[in-house]
């Protein structure tokens, strides 16, 4: 089994429509994802900043940011990456 992108945490800005579960099962329709979590961070006149996770078996950055693209919205920063055969979650240590 090769290692895999399995997980991407993305800061999109998007209009308001359409709304987030529609953009939720847009990006959930995207090969190699099996899970999609959008959480609304801030909201203004015209558009809606979201965090975006996703994760799968094998997850393609370049297609899941020109799907974001096509749906009128924008990737502003890459927050979290997961790389690998499984997910490794962050450890808190001493210094944070």
């Amino acid at each position: 089994m090769k290692n895999s992108l399995i997980r991407v945490v993305l800061d999109i800005l998007k209009p308001h429509l359409p709304a987030i579960p529609s953009f939720a099962m847009y990006l959930s329709d995207l090969d190699g994802v099996d899970g999609v979590n959008i959480t609304l961070i801030e909201i203004d006149k015209d558009t809606e900043n979201v965090k975006v996770t996703m994760e799968g078996s094998d997850l393609n950055y370049e297609k899941i940011k020109e799907a974001v693209e096509k749906y009128g919205a924008s990737i502003h920063s890459v927050d979290e990456v997961v790389a690998g055969r499984r997910l490794v979650e962050e450890v808190t240590t001493h210094q944070d």
